[in-house]
Formats: structure tokens, sequence, C-alpha cells
């Protein structure tokens, strides 16, 4: 029996619907199931740039490739009509594959019996470069698939952008910024037309048509691209001769790495995704310290490395950050970031011990002390040098760095006390051990970073406060302690004395107005391991750093000789603002602080000598220098040889061998030359007649010592 339809059509009309159907229920499931795996797009290289924009450095990713993420907005816009027109001229037009091209394509492979031409969109090449494959059939169609997926996800505009940052361009370049800085030696916002042809030929063959390694190769198929776009983008005919004329540079530029280790310590610490972080850093200052930093080190060792920071007073945001004389000199160590690095602080801690006794109110900076040996229970500090000058202001102990008298106030104020009041400042100090803060902090007796030294200095050259350093533009507000450091009147009065230390040798003192004021102090830690300078004017706080990495001495090179020119070099590099508060304040605390004007109980600060004054019990007088019977090592045909008293009535009388020995009427020191070997006689006597009597023996050592110094004296610091 013959079969008859009776459906008019409608049952295979539904089954069409039902596979139309069937199927874009499937693709929906695989969407689904199996969406785009953009890691490759999302692992892009970390940039670091300057305050400017400048790029500082860039990391690298997997296999040390270099993908660096781009924008539209920055890249030159013929670049971007010269790619459409050579690779995807529908590329606004299409959902992700070409059917015209991929239907060309496929008609060309069969009439010629091999691939005439390709049918891959920009979507496709970019599926490609998000998930890698070898180039067979069933590669193609899952391309094909990724390319629906990802124009149903993402705009044209993203779409490019991937393409841009993914693209290969030879080596370990990866995206067109790599590519126009290594090439070009630029950034992409401009381009040549013989720049724009020749990174949209790169990526059809990155490996053969590198221009550093195959510049005739590269050089082909950049006026191939040049001859076929130029129509369409509407390129003059001259010009696209002009650039085809134009040979192709076949040397690769290296980008210089600026703020190596402010780079690298910014990468580790970030707590977001953001890959492009922007510091605080002054690009240019930051590339003229790291070239002084480097002829710095230079010029004191072979295996010398240093460090400066340079910090806005009022922001408290970093300018420039150099870690060490060149993260690539090796034998400098230069990959040690010595901003970090826990060292001594040699002396450069004295200020604050000084300021916090004025601020408690223990001392003024013409309070009159004695330097000369002393024992703080059992603990007997020695000058630099072993130079002692007697009666001495705070202010002119200060100046000279004289460690006895530094000693002698933070006994007074209390070594937990000083070390608590920084803490409170959340400044960290690390103590030998599980010690307790001692009399060896005021000369450098534990650790501290070039970082924190500065951030106090710009406390005390601006409000008090001290508060964390900025390196980047954006993060959250840190905690600041809720008091300063020490109040206005004894920050200015330390700024007063560090401002008339003199500049180092060859430099002359200001005079005037128009001349930069930098108070400043050196340090040298123990064994002439580390040499500081940290100094302020009004705008700036600038901290500097020199010595070898590994803690090895380099004798005869200490802060003032070799740090201090370095920090007067920084402060060259930088701009001259106005007076700061503390200049400005001088002639009032000059005018509060003199020695007449001050209470009793301020004129000296040791005890004997406060009885003194006012007529008490006058204490015995005593020869503190030299120890009776000591036995001195000198050397040249004279010596000098400092003579120390305590007790008695002033004026003092000094007598050697019976033959009066000049030196200040109120002083309680004096100086005697020693002519040769022999036994001396040291006499003082008082107003009151008291006498105190010490014999010594001098001799030569049998081991050399520096020419005209007595063989027992070392330096300590400075």
């Amino acid at each position: 029996m013959p079969w008859h339809y009776n459906g008019s059509g409608r049952w295979p009309t539904a089954c069409l619907a039902g596979f139309v159907l069937g199927c874009v229920a499937l693709l929906a499931v695989l969407d689904e199931l199996n969406p785009p795996d953009m890691t490759r797009f999302e692992t892009r290289s970390l940039e670091v740039r300057a305050s400017g924009g400048e790029l500082l450095r860039v990391f690298p990713v997997e296999d040390g490739r270099l993908r660096q993420q781009v924008s539209l907005d920055e890249v030159d816009p013929l670049f971007i009509a010269m790619l459409l027109a050579f690779e995807d001229k529908r590329f606004y037009h299409h959902g992700g594959v070409d059917g015209r091209a991929l239907a060309r394509a496929l008609y060309q492979a069969v009439t010629s019996g091999e691939v005439v031409s390709g049918a891959s969109t920009l979507t496709m090449q970019v599926a490609k470069l998000l998930e890698p494959r070898p180039r067979t059939v069933g590669a193609k169609i899952i391309e094909m698939f990724r390319a629906w997926q990802l124009e149903g996800r993402f705009s044209k505009k993203q779409i490019l952008e991937m393409y841009l940052t993914l693209a290969p361009y030879g080596g370990n370049l990866e995206g067109i910024k790599a590519a126009s800085s290594a090439y070009f030696g630029h950034d992409t916002k401009h381009m040549t037309p013989e720049e724009a042809a020749l990174l949209v030929a790169l990526p059809q063959s990155p490996t053969r048509l590198r221009p550093d390694r195959h510049s005739a190769d590269a050089r082909r198929a950049r006026d191939k691209v040049l001859k076929r776009v130029a129509p369409l983008v509407g390129l003059d005919p001259h010009l696209a001769k002009l650039a085809a004329d134009v040979p192709v540079a076949s040397v690769r530029h290296v980008p210089d790495i600026v703020a190596a280790h402010a780079a690298s310590r910014l990468r580790f610490a970030r707590s977001n995704t953001d890959m492009v972080l922007h510091t605080t850093l002054d690009f240019a200052l930051q590339k003229r310290l790291e070239r002084l930093a480097l002829s710095g080190a230079r010029g004191v060792h072979e295996q010398a490395s240093a460090a400066i920071l340079v910090v806005d007073n009022k922001t408290r945001t970093i300018m420039a950050y150099v870690g060490s004389a060149g993260i690539g000199e090796g034998r400098r160590l230069g990959y040690v970031d010595m901003v970090r690095a826990v060292r001594s602080p040699g002396s450069t801690l004295k200020p604050f011990i000084y300021g916090m006794a004025f601020d408690e109110g223990l001392a003024a900076p013409e309070t009159r002390l004695r330097d000369e040996p002393r024992n703080f229970g059992g603990y007997t500090p020695n000058n630099f040098m072993d130079r002692h000058y007697g009666e001495v202001s705070i202010a002119e102990a200060l100046a000279l760095s004289l460690n006895v008298p530094a000693v002698a106030v933070l006994d007074r104020l209390g070594p937990v006390n000083f070390a608590q009041g920084l803490r409170d400042q959340k400044i960290p100090l690390v103590l030998p051990g599980a010690e307790k803060a001692g009399l060896a902090i005021a000369l450098g007796g534990l650790g501290m970073t070039l970082e924190d030294l500065t951030a106090m200095y710009a406390a005390l050259a601006d409000d008090g406060v001290v508060r964390p350093l900025k390196l980047q533009q954006a993060g959250a507000e840190d905690h600041l302690p809720d008091h300063a450091l020490m109040r206005a009147p004894a920050r200015f009065a330390v700024a007063r004395i560090l401002a008339n230390i003199p500049p180092p040798e060859g430099r002359l003192v200001p005079t005037s107005a128009t001349q930069r004021q930098i108070a400043y102090k050196t340090g040298t830690s123990y064994g002439f391991r580390d040499a500081w300078a940290i100094g302020f004017d009004g705008d700036h706080t600038v901290g500097v750093w020199l010595g070898r990495a590994d803690g090895t001495p380099i004798p005869g090179h200490f802060g003032a000789a070799s740090a201090a020119p370095l920090l007067f070099d920084v402060f060259d590099n930088l701009e001259k603002g106005g007076p700061a508060p503390w200049e400005q304040a001088v002639q009032t605390a000059q005018a509060t602080s003199a020695f007449e004007t001050l209470p009793p109980g301020l004129k000296y600060f040791d005890r004997a000598e406060r009885l003194i004054e006012v007529g008490a019990h006058v204490a015995s007088l005593n020869i503190t220098f030299p120890v009776p019977d000591s036995v001195l090592e000198i050397m040249g045909e004279t010596t000098p040889l400092t003579l120390l008293a305590e007790g008695g009535k002033r004026p003092l009388q000094w007598f050697v061998d019976g033959v009066p020995v000049q030196s200040g009427r109120w002083a309680r020191n004096a100086s005697y030359q020693l002519s040769g070997e022999g036994f001396y006689g040291v006499t003082v006597v008082d107003a009151l007649g008291q006498r105190s009597t010490a014999k010594i023996r001098a001799v030569r050592p049998r081991t050399s010592a520096p020419e005209g110094k007595l063989g027992i004296l070392t330096p300590v610091a400075d």
C-alpha cells in the first residue's frame, strides 16, 4: 500500500528545528562546561612605573617571557588600521569566524589541491594564543569554537587588546609593548609606517622574521605588509615608498632596569592583582642618583656598595630609592638592598639622645659637661681617635660627635627609656640577643636600617612624628603614633646644632639665604664597617650609607670623610625650597639657650660641677688622664698627650716635669707634646691649692702605629 504524506511538510521542518535547537543546546552546555582558559592573558608581566609614568622595571612571566598588558589607547591608530587591513578586514562584522573567508579558503584549497590562503580571524588567533595546540584540523575546529565563545563574552575592543598583549614577536617577546621597546626603543603610542608594518608582519613567523637575527627576511615581510595595506589605510604612496626604503634595525634594545630594589620590594609586597604599580619615585632623579651611588662606591673600595634614600619632608614620599651601587655589580654584592639591611647606625642616634634630653628638661644646648675618660658602671666609652676636649657645651659635643658626653646624657636619660621612646614611634630596634637597651646604643650598639634612620630624620625636619615612608602612590593609610618624638623647641635646637656642623672638606660654608642650609649628622660603626650621613633641609631628607654589603671593614673610611661628601652631592641634585621652621627659629633658639640665661640647674650637666657652681663642698682634685703609672706607646718626634682632671676648684694649672703647660683658664683639659721616650711627671693644681700627680712612661712600640699617634689609641666611632 503506498505511503501518503498528509502533514504539509511539518514533520521535516520540526526535525530541522529540533536539530538546530539541539545543536544550540549542545553548544550552550559545552560553553558552560568548557569556558575559555584565560590564564595566559591574566598572567602578565608586572610593570613598575615612576611617578611620571616612566617604566622602571618589567618582571617576566613563565620562561622569562615579557608579556605586558596594553590598551588600545596606548597604541598608534596607524598600527591598528594596518593590522586589521592585513589580518582581518571584517573583524568588526563577524562573530569570531568569518564565513566568507572560510568559504574562500576551502574553495581555493579544493581547486588547487593545497592551502592557498588562511581563514583565521584575529579572534581565532587569540583563541590559539590562549590555548596553543598543534596545527591540525581538530585544533582549528576548537579554535573556531573558542572564537565563538570569546565573541560572546568580550567586546571587540577587549579581544583586540588580548591579541596586542599575547601576539608573539620573537624570542621572549609577547605583545606589542615588549616588541616596540625591544626593536625600536620606545613605547607604542607613536610609530612610523615602517615600524607599524614590521610589527604587523612579525607574528606571522616570529622566529624566522626576528629583525635582530634575520633582518633581510624581516624587511621583505615588512615591505609586503606596506604594499598590501598602504592603499587600504590611506597611506600616501610617497610615504609608503620612503618607509620601504628604511632599513630594518638589527639591534635589540635592552631597557635599563631602574630602581631595581624598590621594584622588587613592591612586587613581593603587593596585596592585589594590579599588573601596573605606580611609585612615588622621580625617574630622572632616580637615574642620576644611581650613577652617583656607583661613583661614590668606586671612590671607596672595589667591593664597596652605597645606598641613597631621598624623602619629601611633608608627604614622607620616597623620591629616590637606591638600594646599592648597581644590581649588576657582582663584586659589590649589588643585589643586596642596603636600604633595608640592618646595620649598626654608629653615631647617628646622638641627635635624638640630646633632643629627648632637651625635651625632658635635663639639659639645654649650652649646658656644659665634661668630655674626659669616664666609667659608667663598667662601661668605658672612648671618643673617635681617643681625643678629649675637657669641658664642652652639649652643642659642641654633638657638633664634634663626642662619644663620652653622649653616653653621659643617655645614662641620665635612661637607655631603656630612650629605646622605648623610639619604639613608641614604631621604630624597630635590633638588639644583640635578648639584651635590654644599654649605654652602647649611643655609639651604635644596636641594629637599624637606612630607611628607619631616614624616617627619623624626616620627622626631626618636620613635625616630629615618625611616619612610614611611602613608596607607592596609592595604599592604605598607616596608623601613626599619637604624639611626636620630641616637641618643636627640642627639634629646632637639634636642627640648629646640626646645621652649624661644617660641610665636608672642599665645600663652602653657607653664607647667605640663597644657599642651601643642610643640617646633617655622620656616623661610623665599629671597625669602619658602615659609613653614614643623614641630613635635611626645609624640603628633603637624605640618607646615605657606604660600606661593604658583607660587613667587611674598610679601614680609613668613615662617615665624615666618605658618606658626607656623597650626601652633599645628592642635595646638589635636589631643588632648593624655602626656609624651614627650624631655620626661622634659629635666632630665638640662640637667644634662649645662651649659657648666661640658663637656670643654675641647667648650666652644668655633671652634679659635681653644679655643686661647685653654687659654692658647695669642693670635690677632691684628681687626674683622670693619663692614668698614673701607665705606659704609653708613641710614634714620631712629638706626640700630643691630652691631660684631663676632675674635681677641684678652677682655674687649674698644669705642669709636666715642673714646667707650666698652657691651657684655657676655665678648662679641665690641656694638651702636651711628648718629645720622646722616658718618664714624665704630670701635675695639676687648682685655685685652692689642691694638687694631683701622675707619673707615666712613654715608649716606642715594637709594632707600627700611625705617625704621630699614641699607639694605645684606636678609633671607635665618629
